[in-house]
């Protein structure tokens, strides 16, 4: 056959060369404690101390991911202290999940392309396993340090001196915590099994299923443009962060679990913090925009099931879901006119205020009056935004009462 005639071979995809350091590190980690921790609980059985520093520094671990790592560096959620920053910054290293610049640089990554094949360091889209844990396992190129979307956390000081001596800290906080407890407790094979290898991969594959199972199991109330789901379990294991539906949608809040009852241990130490004044400046999602994501969901979900139903009623649905609609549409549009005139009165009650302590009360009556003024209209505007807020609750009511009726 000539060679003009030869048929195309496929050409397989060629993998991205493995990552060996990562890769023993999750195996062997992983090896030791589905073996050892079992061998060692049923051959010397594990002490009530041994179990309360697996449970310490795993907490330590988690929380310096989820409130340092994550929404303090990677989303700029509040500002904190130094002293906690270190403290983030420690115990983050102990996680081994990288440094503080690379984690948050790749994190914002993924926020930015989710669920993009290409882009995405760990996108859902190419499968369980690669968001999971294959995306560390290789070097592929969507994974690569680029830290152009990082120029901030290269000015802060704390996160280059974690950054430039990462290796040396990851092997001091992990070593130096069980090593210490054994000599103290006199049990070091017990602390090094717990503390050490057990607590770690708890740690890694807790964090690694908001990468995963956190993008195909759960409710997806607020937005549906991309796979991030909330889900309560998940909440449970990773202090706060399986409200990932949530959180894709408004990452710059400081909270994930918005709701009281919603556990997000995360939130609850970032709020408690700013009592002693050791984080500031907590930024919030205003109700009036969650609603509004919420409302847009049930509107996408009644038109759904809207053109699935063929009962009698269908035209009767279908002109109120318009109605609701229309109101809805009024609400954004009132919402937006007096958000920007709130905005403007809060920046002429700053500005009337300055000018008060710059003349040193010189007119202090015609000045007093104007600061009246300022809070007044401020105020009002305030509770008509408030009231918005009201409003959108209530046609989320209505429009749960009509998905009923038409199922």
């Amino acid at each position: 056959m000539s060679e003009a005639q030869q048929p195309d071979c496929p050409v397989s995809e060629q993998k991205p060369p493995l990552l060996w350091m990562q890769s023993i590190l999750f195996s062997s980690t992983l090896l030791i404690a589905a073996i050892g921790v079992p061998w060692y609980g049923f051959s010397q059985g594990f002490t009530w101390g041994g179990w309360l520093a697996f449970i310490v520094i795993l907490g330590a671990n988690g929380m310096s991911i989820t409130a340092g790592y994550h929404r303090l560096w990677a989303h700029n959620s509040y500002k904190a202290h130094p002293l906690l920053k270190i403290m983030f910054a420690l115990w983050g290293a102990a996680a081994t999940q990288n440094s503080i610049l690379i984690w948050a640089s790749g994190h914002r990554r993924h926020h930015r392309h989710v669920d993009d094949i290409d882009n995405d360091p760990y996108s859902a889209k190419k499968g369980l396993w690669y968001s999971h844990i294959g995306w560390m396992l290789r070097d592929y190129e969507a994974s690569s340090d680029d830290f152009s979307n990082a120029r901030d956390l290269q000015r802060d000081k704390i996160v280059m001196w974690q950054h430039n001596n990462y290796l040396a800290l990851v092997l001091i906080m992990n070593i130096a915590p069980a090593v210490i407890l054994g000599f103290i407790t006199g049990n070091m094979l017990e602390n090094i099994l717990l503390a050490g290898v057990l607590r770690l991969v708890v740690s890694h594959h807790t964090t690694f299923f908001i990468n995963s199972l956190a993008h195909y199991w759960g409710r997806r109330p607020y937005t549906d443009e991309n796979t991030a789901r909330d889900n309560d379990f998940l909440a449970l294991l990773t202090y706060g962060e399986g409200y990932h539906n949530y959180h894709h949608i408004f990452q710059n809040d400081y909270r994930n679990g918005i709701r009281w009852w919603q556990y997000d241990p995360t939130k609850w130490l970032i709020k408690t913090a700013s009592w002693l004044g050791l984080t500031w400046d907590l930024r919030k999602v205003p109700d009036f925009k969650i609603q509004r994501a919420i409302l847009t969901m049930q509107f996408k979900k009644a038109e759904n099931a809207l053109r699935q139903s063929k009962g009698a009623d269908a035209k009767h649905f279908g002109a109120f879901l318009e109605q609701e609609y229309q109101q809805f549409c009024e609400y954004l549009n009132d919402w937006s006119t007096v958000s920007q005139s709130w905005m403007e009165a809060k920046r002429g009650l700053i500005s009337a205020q300055k000018e008060a302590l710059q003349e040193n009360f010189v007119g202090k009556k015609e000045q007093l009056q104007l600061n009246f003024n300022h809070a007044w209209e401020h105020a009002t505007l305030r509770t008509r935004l408030k009231e918005l807020e009201y409003a959108l609750k209530m046609q989320r009511k209505r429009l749960q009462l009509l998905s009923v009726q038409m199922a």
